[in-house]
């Protein structure tokens, strides 16, 4: 009886320490937690994460696919109780950086890390170099638990074939403007020089990143995993297709300089002409108006009268006769 009682003991000593008191937990200030019983996920009704804005980037085939429940999500705090059959998985929801050319799976691949390889259109292999941002979405908790196995390692594979196909048909928006200025001045065409991908992808790195962003709105609502931001600093082509991009590059920059002195010579040279010619204009208008009022005087002296015109005439030479020291007389035969 006494061996019946001491079992009976041990038995509700286990259930309360194992029950109960080990039934207790927290979730961390940086976590966010996620109850399943008998390996189901509590969930919120028949709510999918369609119904989230987390699903607002997803395109309608998309939709489809990426249909996930909606789970209550246990914030940081506690304590929290849970019983045997239910289990608790902790998620940390800190935003992580990582390069860009990192391989979950395989961190050896991509030089250790340190640098991703792309093709560009004109089929020239170049290195891209870069951190990437990104956090766990508690709003989209399912996905990341039980969407896919590795889902950083999706997101990161998702992130590298979106970028590959970016640079492999990048070109660089075109300028307002440009084109015509260029036929207007006579000018050489250049475009063959500034048409250069890796030029072009490093002159519009602004661009490049923001399509990243862009594109990968939608990484929350497919795997759970949110980029924050997606940063490519710097584009390295190999060593010999450097130093010819550094010649190439050199001679355009000499081609631009010596285009613009030319502009800039014609333009000073279209100014001093219309210059003299605003002279000119103002000393041949100088020089007519005298004449215009005088003929609008000797208009107003005959609309007065018939006399009034000779009259005039007869005054205006006795002055010049008075100026005058010989005086030639046509004698009438």
């Amino acid at each position: 009886m006494e061996v019946l009682q001491g079992i009976m003991l041990g038995l509700f000593g286990w259930f309360v320490v194992r029950c109960v008191i080990g039934g207790f937990f927290v979730v961390n200030q940086s976590q966010r937690g996620l109850k399943t019983s008998f390996g189901r996920a509590q969930r919120l009704g028949d709510r999918t994460t369609l119904e989230d804005p987390v699903s607002e980037a997803l395109s309608a085939d998309e939709r489809e696919r990426y249909r996930f429940p909606q789970v209550k999500v246990i914030p940081e705090g506690g304590p929290y109780f849970k019983w045997p059959w239910e289990r608790v998985h902790k998620v940390s929801v800190a935003t992580m950086t990582v390069s860009m050319a990192w391989d979950p799976e395989n961190p050896n691949l991509n030089q250790g890390g340190a640098s991703l390889e792309a093709v560009t259109k004109d089929q020239l292999n170049t290195g891209l170099t870069g951190q990437i941002r990104y956090r766990v979405s508690d709003r989209n908790l399912y996905a990341y638990l039980f969407g896919v196995k590795n889902p950083i390692a999706h997101v990161m594979g998702y992130f590298v074939s979106v970028l590959r196909e970016r640079i492999a048909n990048f070109e660089a928006p075109e300028t307002p403007g440009e084109p015509a200025a260029a036929a207007a001045s006579g000018g050489p065409n250049i475009s063959v020089v500034s048409g250069i991908s890796i030029n072009d992808l490093r002159k519009n790195l602004r661009d490049l990143n923001e399509h990243m962003d862009n594109e990968c709105r939608s990484s929350a609502a497919r795997y759970g995993i949110t980029l924050d931001a997606s940063l490519i600093t710097g584009i390295d082509p190999p060593a010999e297709v450097e130093s010819a991009l550094a010649a190439i590059n050199t001679a355009h920059n000499q081609v631009s300089s010596d285009i613009s002195l030319a502009h800039a010579s014609a333009d000073q040279k279209i100014v001093q002409s219309r210059r003299a010619v605003e002279i000119e204009t103002l000393k041949a208008q100088t020089e007519v108006e005298p004449l215009r009022q005088l003929a609008t005087q000797l208009a107003r002296l005959k609309e007065s009268g018939p006399r009034v015109l000779p009259a005039y005439l007869r005054n205006l030479r006795l002055a010049l006769y008075g100026k005058a020291n010989t005086l030639i007389m046509e004698e009438k035969k």
